[in-house]
């Protein structure tokens, strides 16, 4: 707890609440929180020794089961004792609004250090600031409001017939929502995966060779991103067919991934270190092979279509990454993730999170991270999420689902190192 209380001052917004608006004249702002009590967020929770991955996972679904405090910080954190090996897990639950880039770090990469030797920060003694009163707050959105007509009207309408409406106000809104409207007017291939009717969850993780699958990739002339997604079009194909084996798989299932810096056309910054989380980063939508048995064809096919889709801006959304999708509300939603949000019902099946960049190897409080999974939390209408996460040597996958609609999950686990083997294994 007082690695996490020292490290807070990287990430401010840990300690601050949304206040709204009155009348819903601009959006919430932010203030600190005067009653901010850790404890409430940091918790320990244990599982029966020895503890295994199984066990790990359940406990995960039940705490993505349960909704934030919206009163409070919108984050918590629980410390996992009771693994085998004397092991320990830390969860972290973050709602995407805090995070934003470098300045906004996310928890889980606040408390990590990329050496053996923990950093440690000057002492900081913190007092919430005064917040601002509902006068002043009316005054600046009503000037806001002058400044920037368009946001007074995006924070005014709601419901599925904002695009049409917010169009014909100002032209610089039209643009920022333009390449949402183009990529959802293409409907994604009916599934049971567009389906969510019940809050809770059920999670599973995988890993394979990372060495490996740079092999593959070297061997079918693609990149590693091409050959997460074909595992993950192999998963699909065998959880469809097991749902039932008569049937004839669909032709694609179609997925949103962000745009990697190691597909063609995206600039790669040398210099840049790779962040822990990417958010912000520019999307686009893509279709999975399901329906070919051929898994060197269905690496093929998907390497085609995202090298041909990662270039088209009608497939392109700069919109909410799947990583964080809602628990509960977004406070900071700008036009063209609210047109995404009430639209994507037909744009895909899948989100599908993914590293663009390998993560190394970190440390908490001296201790090596040996594990790293992203945990993304479903969307409206979204019965499945995907996400795939390189550290150190191993490719990491995690899915989470609407147990409602997907009660045998653990099973693509197994998927996954069966459709790997079948990579491996072509020539």
């Amino acid at each position: 707890m007082s690695l996490v209380e020292n490290r807070l001052q990287r990430a401010p917004r840990y300690r601050q609440v949304v206040r709204e608006v009155t009348l819903g004249l601009a959006r919430p702002v932010w203030v600190d929180d005067r009653d901010f009590d850790i404890n409430f967020h940091i918790r320990r929770s244990g599982l029966p020794r020895p503890g295994g991955p199984a066990d790990l996972a359940e406990l995960v679904s039940r705490v993505m089961s349960r909704p934030l405090d919206r009163t409070r910080p919108l984050w918590e954190m629980y410390l996992i004792e009771g693994l085998a090996d004397g092991r320990l897990a830390i969860l972290t639950k973050s709602h995407r609004c805090l995070i934003d880039g470098p300045e906004n770090p996310e928890i889980s990469e606040v408390i990590c250090d990329a050496t053996d030797e923990p950093e440690l920060l000057p002492e900081e003694l913190w007092m919430p600031g005064s917040p601002p009163g509902s006068t002043s707050l009316v005054v600046g959105a009503l000037a806001e409001a002058m400044a920037r007509p368009g946001d007074l009207v995006e924070t005014m309408v709601h419901g599925n017939g904002l695009v049409s409406e917010v169009r014909s106000v100002v032209g610089n809104t039209v643009r920022r929502i333009g390449d949402v409207v183009g990529q959802l007017t293409d409907s994604a291939p009916h599934s049971p995966l567009n389906n969510s009717g019940t809050t809770t969850r059920t999670f599973t993780t995988a890993y394979v060779s990372r060495r490996d699958c740079a092999k593959i990739a070297e061997r079918h002339d693609c990149t590693v991103n091409d050959v997460e997604l074909a595992i993950i079009s192999g998963v699909m194909r065998k959880w469809m067919l097991s749902v039932d084996p008569a049937a004839v798989p669909a032709d694609t299932v179609r997925v949103v991934v962000p745009l990697s810096p190691r597909d063609p056309g995206v600039e790669v910054d040398a210099a840049a270190e790779p962040g822990w989380i990417g958010v912000g980063k520019p999307s686009f939508v893509t279709d999975l092979p399901v329906g070919e048995s051929n898994p060197t064809v269905r690496l093929a096919q998907v390497a085609g279509l995202a090298e041909r889709y990662a270039q088209s801006s009608r497939r392109m959304t700069t919109g909410p990454s799947p990583l964080f999708p809602e628990l509960g509300m977004v406070p900071f939603a700008d036009i063209s993730s609210r047109a995404f949000r009430s639209l994507d019902s037909r744009s895909y099946n899948v989100p599908v999170a993914m590293s663009t960049a390998p993560i190394a190897h970190r440390f908490v409080l001296g201790v090596p991270v040996r594990e790293v999974f992203y945990i993304p939390v479903l969307v409206s209408q979204r019965a499945l999420a995907v996400s795939v996460v390189e550290y150190g040597d191993r490719l990491q996958f995690a899915f989470i689902a609407d147990r409602g609609v997907i009660s045998d999950l653990p099973d693509m686990a197994e998927y996954v190192t069966e459709s790997f083997e079948e990579l491996l294994v072509t020539d």
